[in-house]
């Protein structure tokens, strides 16, 4: 499980990203994080997995606090960036995918049965040797994919992951987390488009200034326009 509760984060300038801001994502949930931009949802899911630490409040990730285990938050929930470059490590794509399960001290033939899988589940097992430099942003993307998928984490965090990709690419995705759901892992994805995720998830959080402003296991389109969200 991981739970936020009562999450305040302030920017440099004293500006508050989160304003007590609570969320619990049960073990197997599929959660989605909307909400116009500025609404805290980047910043929410780097609290998560530990990259942010709360000004005010805590975030457990299993039970333990992310501030005092954060080798365990960043160990247990994978995290994909809503802009791919600032996930990529190595210059070649399978370097870049390797990076993490070597830092968790695994043999040579786990990590590479692990990247080996990763970038299959992407569609992009041919291109282990290929520079990241080469790639389109969709491939990217997915390459930042693989990267999280290689973790086996018990929980994912998606900033936007569909961004850039054409619709083969998304529905190879659309089919990994299917694959992920099914295995039980939770999965928090923060999106402006609902259209395909909508009928996968178990609820739709909605965040404005901060805070959780509305939340449901079946979103309203109406309702949610209100709040600036593109439906379905």
């Amino acid at each position: 499980m991981i739970a936020a509760r009562g999450v305040t984060y302030r920017h440099d300038d004293g500006t508050r990203a989160l304003d007590g801001c609570s969320l619990t994502v049960a073990d197997g949930e599929t959660v989605l994080l909307c909400g116009p931009n500025g609404s805290g949802k980047t910043t929410l899911l780097q609290h998560l997995s530990g990259l942010l630490t709360p000004d005010e409040g805590t975030v457990t990730v299993d039970g333990l606090d992310v501030e005092a285990n954060p080798v365990h938050a960043r160990t247990a929930v994978g995290t994909v960036f809503q802009n791919p470059r600032d996930g990529i490590v190595a210059a070649r794509v399978g370097a870049d995918v390797a990076f993490g399960p070597e830092n968790l001290g695994l043999d040579r033939a786990e990590v590479d049965r692990r990247v080996g899988e990763a970038l299959a589940a992407v569609d992009l097992g041919e291109r282990a040797a290929d520079r990241v430099e080469t790639l389109s942003g969709g491939e990217r993307a997915r390459v930042a994919v693989a990267g999280a998928l290689a973790m086996e984490p018990g929980h994912l965090a998606l900033d936007e992951p569909f961004g850039g990709l054409d619709w083969p690419a998304t529905r190879t995705l659309l089919a990994r987390l299917d694959a992920l759901r099914e295995r039980g892992v939770s999965l928090v994805v923060a999106t402006h488009d609902l259209r395909d995720l909508a009928p996968r998830a178990d609820r739709v959080v909605v965040l404005d200034r901060g805070r959780v402003a509305h939340e449901t296991a079946e979103p309203d389109p109406d309702r949610l326009r209100e709040f600036g969200v593109r439906p379905w």
